[in-house]
């Protein structure tokens, strides 16, 4: 008899193009050697151009996804993408109040091409609730700008933003540093008061759908196989940039990565 492997839950979005959302989740789990579960939180219709157009699933039909998921096979982490609105995100955090199982949640708050996926009423529920229950936050510089209001272009401001999190009850988190300037791309991890940076050479190419998604799962995997917070970071942040760097090149615009580099 073989031994089970780690579960993962993902609550995420649908990416009708597959570069993204729960299918990219499901390619990087698959990558890991983890059992990846879904609960759809809503239905996209996008290419590698841009998002056009969202269908937030019914918030009772996302709870019980999760219930259903977690009450038979179970999960050792659970990661969440895309939530789309505040009923999602209400019924989300309700369904998993007082649960132990580590959570990373990626703060999806605009798409790679700027369309907005989380209202006002959900924003405030990720603020107020779900980022004080993570064990690890994942936002891109305008996101962790729009959550704390500060743009963490610099070490001076990344400090800030980082108190600004600790005021909001958030101990780890990991700024994502894609939308930087100069030609090494910065991640920072700050977790225990400690700031772990993993540098990355900028790559020349539009083909970096999904890497939010992609990093954010490949980090809760680390967590599903009780890998250490920064080993976990770490491991993911060199799959991601092996994703990019081997990624198909399909599509006309912003295309999906390798995720079997």
């Amino acid at each position: 008899m073989t031994s089970k492997p780690p579960r993962l839950l993902v609550i995420a979005g649908s990416d009708s193009s597959g570069g993204a959302g729960i299918q990219a989740d499901l390619k990087t789990a698959q990558a890991f050697g983890v059992y990846a579960q879904t609960a759809v939180t809503a239905i996209t219709v996008q290419d590698t151009n841009g998002v056009a157009e969202v269908y937030p699933l019914p918030a009772k039909l996302v709870r019980a996804q999760i219930e259903t998921a977690l009450g038979d096979i179970g999960a050792d982490a659970i990661k969440i993408g895309m939530l789309g609105n505040g009923e999602i995100a209400q019924a989300v955090a309700d369904v998993l109040e007082g649960s132990s199982i580590p959570l990373v949640l990626d703060t999806v708050l605009l798409s790679s091409s700027g369309a907005p996926l989380l209202d006002e009423a959900g924003i405030a529920i990720l603020k107020n609730r779900l980022m004080r229950r993570a064990a690890l936050v994942t936002p891109n510089l305008p996101e962790a700008e729009a959550l704390t209001g500060v743009y963490p272009r610099s070490e001076h401001r990344l400090r800030n933003a980082a108190m600004v999190f600790k005021l909001l009850g958030v101990e780890h988190v990991l700024f994502k540093g894609g939308h930087g300037d100069g030609e090494v791309l910065r991640d920072v991890l700050w977790s225990g008061g400690e700031f772990l940076p993993f540098d990355a050479a900028r790559q020349d190419t539009p083909h970096t759908h999904g890497t939010g998604c992609t990093l954010a799962t490949a980090i809760a995997c680390g967590l599903a196989q009780h890998v250490p917070l920064p080993e976990a970071v770490e491991r993911a942040h060199t799959y991601v940039q092996g994703a990019i760097r081997t990624a198909p090149g399909l599509g006309q615009g912003n295309g999906p990565l390798n995720h079997k580099p």
